[in-house]
Formats: C-alpha cells, sequence, structure tokens
C-alpha cells in the first residue's frame, strides 16, 4: 500500500482501518529469534563465488529478515493484531555491462548459488540490447561492519496487552474529549539487511521504524456533518520509547493552539486535543478564498517538502526513468547547469541527509553498501544537486555515490530512493510567535492534510489538519476549508522567514510510493515553522460557478 492509498482510506475516518501486510504471519515470540551473522556471510560468499566464476564483474549479495507488526484499534475495542516475517535472498550482478537480477527465499547454498547463476544469465541477456554499459562509481570495500538504530527500548519485547492498552486509552481520551469515534494503528517495523559485494563489504544493519497514527471523528448529530483530525505524532527511526511523552520535549504551538512534540509523543494527550478540536472544526468558520501569507509548521511543512522538493530532485525521475508510473520533474538539468536557477529565496536551504538520527531513512550504509552522509540540494535558494546512486553520479561529474539506494525486500532490486530530505532552520533567533507578530493577514496550519501535484511536481495544492486565521498579528479563531495553491518555484520563493533551531523538528511519510514494480520507503522531512507571503488559498467546501 502507498501512503497516498493509505491516507485515501484512513484519513477520512471511516471504514475498517487498512494496513499493509507483507511475509507470513508469525506468533509474536519468533520476532525476537536472531541469524548468526556467520551464517548470514558464509550464504553471501556462494552467490559471490558462484556469480564471479559465471561472468559477472561485480556482484552484491542482500540476505534480509524484514519483521513487522501492526495492532489496529477501533474506540475501545482491538480490531487486529498481525506479527508478520518475511525472509530471503537477492542477488544483483553487472555482466557484459548489464545488469541481473534474482532473489529466493530459500536459504541453502544450493538455491544461492542458482540465484546467482540465474541473475549472470539474466544480464548476459539483457546485453543483447545493451545501448550503454552501466557505470558504476568506485566504492570502497568496509570488511565486516555493523550499524543499528540507536534505541533504548525494543518494540519486540513489549507486551501486546501493553500497546492495545495505550492505544485504546488514547481512543478513550479523544472520545471524552468530544470525539464522536476514534481510530488508532500501531506500525512497527525491523528490517534485519546483510549486504556484501566483491567490493570487499559485509555489512550488517538492524533497522527499526515506528508509527503510531490515529484518526479522530467528531459527528453534530443534528446537521449529520463531520470533520476529523488526525494524530500530530510524527513516525520515526526510533524505539519504543518514542511513546514516553517526555515533559520537557513538548512544544507549545503558537497562540496556545495545541501541544506539539520533538523528541518523546505523549499520544493521549494528542488524542485529546484531537477529539477537543475535531468538534470545534464543524463549527469553525469557512476561509474567505483570497491571498493569505502562510505560516506552516513543521507538522505541515514535511509533506509539502516532501512532494515539491524530495520528488522533483530525484535524478532518475528527472532523467525520465519514472515517466511511465510517477511523472518526470520540472527542476531538468539544464536549470542545474545553469547554477543559477533560483528554486527558493535566498534564505532557502534544502539538503539531504541519511544519517540524522531518529529520522526514518537513517542508516550507516545504503542497499549499495555506501557509507550514508548529508549534501545540499538547494543552498541559498540555488539548486545545486539532485539525489543519485552509483550507476547516475558520474552524470553529475561526480565520482562518489550520493548513498541513497534502497530496496523494501529482499526480493526487490534496489534503486534510487528519495533520502531524508529537509529545511535547514533559520540562522536568525525567531519563535513562530515572533512570525505571526509580523503578519497582518494570513493563516497557521498545522498538521499535514490532502494534497495533488502535477506530473512534473510544480503545480499544487495543500490542505492540512488545522488552520487559525491571523489577523494583525494575532491568532483569531480556527478556520476551516482550506487548501494553498501555487507552483513549486513561486512558493519556495515566497519564503521570507523561518524560524531557528529550537522549533525543528521531523515529520514523514512510512509508505512513500515508487518504481515498477511499486515499492514504498520510510523517509523523514525536517523543517522549522516557516512564513510564505502572498499564496492563493481557496475554499474547498465552495462550488465554482
Amino acid at each position: 500500500m502507498e501512503r497516498r492509498d493509505f491516507l485515501k482510506i484512513t484519513g477520512i475516518g471511516v471504514g475498517t482501518m487498512m494496513v499493509p501486510v507483507m511475509g507470513r504471519a508469525i506468533a509474536a515470540d519468533e520476532l525476537l529469534a536472531p541469524m548468526a551473522v556467520a551464517f548470514k556471510k558464509e550464504l553471501a560468499d556462494v552467490a559471490l563465488s558462484v556469480a564471479t566464476k559465471a561472468g559477472a564483474s561485480y556482484c552484491d549479495v542482500r540476505i534480509g529478515r524484514y519483521l513487522q507488526q501492526f495492532i489496529t484499534t477501533r474506540d475501545l475495542n482491538v480490531d487486529n493484531v498481525v506479527n508478520t516475517e518475511s525472509m530471503g535472498v537477492g542477488v544483483r550482478v553487472v555482466a557484459n555491462g548489464c545488469y541481473g537480477f534474482a532473489a529466493t527465499n530459500a536459504l541453502t547454498k544450493e538455491a544461492i548459488a542458482a540465484a546467482a547463476q540465474q541473475a549472470v544469465a539474466i544480464a548476459k541477456a539483457n546485453s543483447r540490447l545493451l545501448t550503454e554499459p552501466v557505470r558504476l562509481a568506485a566504492v570502497k570495500g568496509v570488511g565486516e561492519v555493523s550499524w543499528k538504530t540507536p534505541i533504548k527500548k525494543d518494540w519486540r519485547t513489549v507486551p501486546i496487552k501493553e500497546k492495545a492498552d495505550l492505544l485504546i486509552a488514547a481512543n478513550k481520551a479523544g472520545m471524552e474529549a468530544g470525539a464522536s469515534f476514534m481510530q488508532s494503528v500501531m506500525f512497527q517495523v525491523n528490517q534485519q539487511k546483510y549486504f556484501a559485494s566483491t567490493d570487499g563489504s559485509y555489512i550488517d544493519q538492524d533497522v527499526h521504524r515506528l508509527w503510531v497514527p490515529f484518526f479522530a471523528t467528531a459527528v453534530d448529530q443534528a446537521s449529520g456533518k463531520f470533520r476529523t483530525r488526525q494524530s500530530l505524532g510524527a513516525p520515526v527511526g526510533r524505539g519504543y520509547e518514542w511513546l514516553d511523552g517526555r515533559a520537557e520535549d513538548k512544544i507549545q504551538a503558537a497562540g496556545g493552539v495545541t501541544t506539539l512534540y520533538k523528541n518523546s509523543y505523549d499520544i493521549i494527550e494528542d488524542a485529546r486535543a484531537a477529539g477537543r478540536q475535531a468538534k470545534e472544526k464543524i463549527t469553525a468558520k469557512s476561509v474567505e478564498a483570497g491571498k493569505y501569507d502562510l505560516v506552516l509548521s513543521p507538522e505541515h511543512m514535511y509533506l509539502t517538502t516532501h512532494e515539491s522538493v524530495g520528488h522533483p530532485l530525484e535524478l532518475d525521475r528527472v532523467l525520465g526513468y519514472e515517466a511511465n508510473y510517477a511523472g518526470t520533474s520540472f527542476a531538468t538539468m539544464d536549470k542545474w547547469l545553469s547554477k543559477k536557477f533560483q528554486y527558493g529565496s535566498k534564505i532557502v536551504n534544502l539538503y539531504a541527509d541519511k544519517t540524522e538520527q531518529g529520522s526514518l531513512g537513517a542508516v550507516g550504509y545504503d542497499d549499495e553498501g555506501v557509507t550514508c552522509k548529508r549534501w545540499d540540494l538547494v543552498k541559498e535558494g540555488v539548486l545545486v544537486n539532485y539525489q543519485a546512486v552509483r550507476d547516475q553520479v558520474h552524470m553529475l561529474g561526480e565520482k562518489e555515490s550520493h548513498g541513497c539506494c534502497y530496496a523494501d525486500a529482499w526480493s526487490s532490486v534496489q534503486f534510487q530512493r528519495m533520502p531524508n530530505v529537509s529545511l535547514a532552520a533559520g540562522t536568525t533567533a525567531l519563535t513562530p510567535e515572533e512570525m505571526i507578530k509580523d503578519v497582518k493577514k494570513g493563516i497557521y496550519i498545522i498538521g499535514a492534510g490532502s494534497f495533488s501535484i502535477d506530473q512534473q511536481r510544480y503545480n499544487f495544492q495543500f490542505g492540512g489538519q488545522l488552520f487559525y486565521e491571523i489577523k494583525d498579528g494575532k491568532i483569531a479563531g480556527m478556520l476551516e476549508d482550506v487548501a494553498y495553491q501555487a507552483n513549486t518555484q513561486d512558493f519556495w520563493n515566497a519564503c521570507t522567514a523561518i524560524c531557528d533551531e529550537r522549533d525543528w523538528r521531523m515529520g514523514g511519510s512510512f509508505f512513500d510510493g515508487k518504481g515498477q514494480p511499486g515499492q514504498v520507503s520510510a523517509v523523514s522531512h525536517g523543517a522549522a515553522t516557516a512564513r510564505f507571503n502572498g499564496i492563493n488559498v481557496i475554499n474547498t467546501a465552495r462550488k465554482i460557478g
């Protein structure tokens, strides 16, 4: 399931909570059963040896064990608990200048040898249609190394009853505060990924991710009108300690409208606020269409950044490789080559970072064995780079991969995926309250909502969760039916202020879709509250004509 589909199904707060299930169902105690590193290395060496002897000039092997647990609740009841496991081996080679890939779920030397031979045979068959050979940027082998998401509490060790009780407590808090219905779900992921290559790397990684979204729906019985407010807690690359809800990690939104979260999350407090605000949205004033200065919270900015920066700066999309499935990009290479394309205003600095602690995309090494890093995409408003992997960076005149190659399963071939892409915090001390004081006519938007963007990631429309009118520097009350429209370049060039590091925090997408066959990845986007002047706002409830 892709994120867009997930939001369509669950965002309106009705119907059964749907979750993507990958792999075979297993008992909860099987989640902790380990796979020995020595065993994985032994299997990997078989594939490397067989592929090389069969004629491969390069080979990499990924041995993966992908564990997931989903808990879904509705009101005061548990709907479902699912534990899944998917395990197998993927072998990718370059032979005769072409890629070949094969995979198997049989963890035997014989099966892996057969997969390696098949991968080479596929590469050689592909080479008959070769127009340009694969050019892999050099990668120095790192030997035997390991990396693990720095967690304090492993979700696999927490009793299911404790997790279900937490979700139900959140549902109860939301309903007591005004919600008519509550749905909540806990997504928990552990990816045990072993990578080996003929470059001389043997990399063992243990990746953890967590997300606890809910949907609070309030219904006015007299009119039948209803409104939903989704959770504001971010999906994270952290352990279960994310749900500790420490008081020092809470941030009050501007105008005291709601409490936000930076380094931990209190789902019960958020659900209580959501129940109250969902009810308040029913009687909120409908927005008057027109030009407004927008003050956008980090909880909102992540999706705008994802769609208008993350996707259009994927080099494979720029080159047209994604055109058939997900479109191309307005940010074509001639704009980059000019060294003067103004993607945004001079205060806009956008960067990619696969090392940001706590983010969904954080790993030590990508799925090509490349050490992950941070690099600039837009510097002082100017487009300076893209996202590229080993077989693409030569097109940019670079010699090292950016380290953003990823496959969502052992059975999927790895390719370029979006790293964490973020807006750098402002360098001048500024809080959201201070930013709002300078706004005469504006709207303060919190949380991500519906969106639409064209196939070149240029013209777009975004909604949100909470909207507050700003009049003469003060919050003047809640609004409804708000969406803003712009094109990517005009929007980012309208950025006139960004709050400082104190306000910077991450949101993210747990199910970002791309590729054919489709794959999903998880990626975070950080920002501080930012102001955009003179943006067109429409009323989504009013008919035209």
